[in-house]
């Protein structure tokens, strides 16, 4: 009932992206639903039945990673402070989450169900008059309710479970003193100091050392105290506080730079407590998004060379057939290397944004490209993959029509539709993330014309990164099939 009333009272925005997330079940359903029909209509050919099946893995993917990014900008089941003393804690969110897509899904499915019963004549009594889809349809023939049953909760299951695995609670990272520690060739002993996020302390207690002679260097007292008067005044009557850099830099004349003075607390003033209740912890730090770029180039060889064996060993695909399973797996693997280095690549282009003596709009950009590479790197991948597939398809096929005709161009539009609707709602994601940071700069007095122009570097330097990529995978892919 809660994912209901959530469903129910949410904005536009977000009603128009389950709508999308039910279109995309509908088209996959119905997709399924066909390769089930053909399946039907030629039981002499397995092996033609399971090919169409296995391509339909491809828009299965892109519905459930479309779900995946809807409900993750679902501002309804969004973690806040003190839900949990209601019963909404992370675990309760996560559950609504997964429901609330499963809802979204379940509804695209009865569409592809209702769509397939009417083209197919079972709702109005009449056959279709075209001799290719009768034989998708399973025009005369009895549909098995398991198998139907089966295909179409296929796509709010998947949805439902990727949901929930994606947005599932997480302990946070241990801190110094339990974290486990470990050897290797490429890191010291332990896994370092935990870093200290900005604001921590203000909002997590007390840090005290013993204070030094005047004029040393200063220790941190209780930050976050002051307003129970409880800030502790060191040696010659200076507040004596730390930022989030463990070594405060020195003045000029060699001594360390400190506050004002503040008078004393009184003796019995009680102390502010060391932690303050229903206050959000802050994001655990992620790591380099760099790490798995290596991985991800050697997935998009793999998949490359895969294609390039199965290419020259079957040749060019005729004009309505199907590519073979070798060819698609190495469109799958492509894909998958694709998407690994996509946060990688959009890290790197962050960082040569900033090269060769920045000016503040480059530096704007490179920042942004770099903090948000996690984010919009992976949904940049994938369409990197699908305009790449594109091209493979114009120049294999040249003009003479998709695969499977109406239905190679449903799925088509389903993974292009879906991957651009997931990159869309990832930027999306990235600009609420980033709210907080652009009012600062607004109020600091950036002019909004810097803000747009920031973003417009951006956008130019992703589209001068991945265009090139996307022409050579493209062209390396489109090699094997054209002979």
């Amino acid at each position: 009932m809660l994912a209901l009333r959530l469903t129910r009272t949410a904005h536009l925005a977000v009603h128009l992206r389950r709508l999308l997330v039910a279109l995309a079940s509908a088209g996959t359903g119905f997709l399924l639903l066909c390769a089930l029909g053909h399946a039907l209509s030629h039981p002499d050919a397995p092996g033609a039945s399971a090919l169409r099946l296995a391509w339909c893995a491809a828009p299965l993917a892109a519905a459930v990673y479309l779900a995946v990014a809807v409900a993750r900008t679902d501002p309804g089941t969004r973690p806040r402070s003190g839900l949990s003393a209601i019963g909404l804690g992370p675990g309760r969110l996560m559950a609504v989450s997964a429901t609330t897509t499963a809802l979204s899904a379940a509804l695209g499915s009865v569409a592809a169900l209702l769509a397939f019963l009417y083209l197919r004549g079972s709702l109005t009594g009449r056959p279709p008059s075209d001799r290719v889809a009768a034989d998708a349809l399973a025009v005369g023939q009895s549909l098995p309710a398991p198998a139907v049953l089966t295909l179409l909760v296929l796509v709010p299951a998947l949805a439902s479970a990727a949901v929930a695995h994606t947005l599932r609670p997480r302990d946070p990272r241990p801190t110094t003193a339990t974290a486990p520690r470990g050897y290797g060739r490429f890191g010291a002993y332990g896994w370092g100091k935990a870093r200290e996020t900005f604001g921590a302390y203000g909002r997590f207690g007390a840090r005290t050392a013993a204070a030094g002679p005047a004029g040393s260097r200063a220790v941190a007292g209780p930050a976050g105290s002051r307003a129970a008067g409880a800030a502790r005044v060191g040696a010659g009557g200076a507040l004596q506080t730390q930022a989030s850099a463990p070594h405060p830099s020195p003045s000029a004349d060699g001594t360390t730079q400190t506050l004002d003075a503040a008078p004393p607390a009184p003796a019995d003033t009680p102390q502010a407590p060391d932690t303050a209740p229903d206050t959000p912890t802050e994001p655990t730090p992620r790591p380099h998004n760099t790490t798995a770029l290596p991985w991800g180039i050697a997935v998009l060889t793999a998949g490359l060379t895969v294609e390039t064996y199965t290419g020259n060993a079957t040749g060019a695909p005729t004009p309505g057939t199907a590519p073979s399973a070798g060819v698609l797996i190495g469109w799958a693997l492509t894909a998958l290397g694709l998407a690994l280095a996509g946060p990688g690549l959009t890290h790197l282009c962050g960082r040569l944004l900033q090269a060769a003596r920045p000016g503040a709009l480059r530096l704007l950009a490179g920042r942004v490209l770099m903090e948000e590479s996690h984010r919009i790197g992976r949904p940049l991948g994938v369409v990197a993959a699908v305009a790449a597939a594109a091209y493979v398809t114009a120049s294999v096929y040249d003009g003479d029509g998709p695969a499977f005709g109406p239905l190679g161009t449903l799925g088509a539009v389903l993974v292009a539709g879906c991957t651009v609707a997931t990159l869309l709602t990832a930027a999306v994601e990235a600009r609420h993330a980033r709210a907080d940071t652009t009012g600062a700069l607004l109020r600091l007095g950036a002019p909004p014309a810097t803000l747009r122009a920031a973003a417009a570097v951006r956008a130019a330097a992703l589209l001068a990164l991945f265009g090139p990529l996307v022409l050579v995978v493209a062209v390396l892919a489109a090699l094997p099939l054209d002979s």
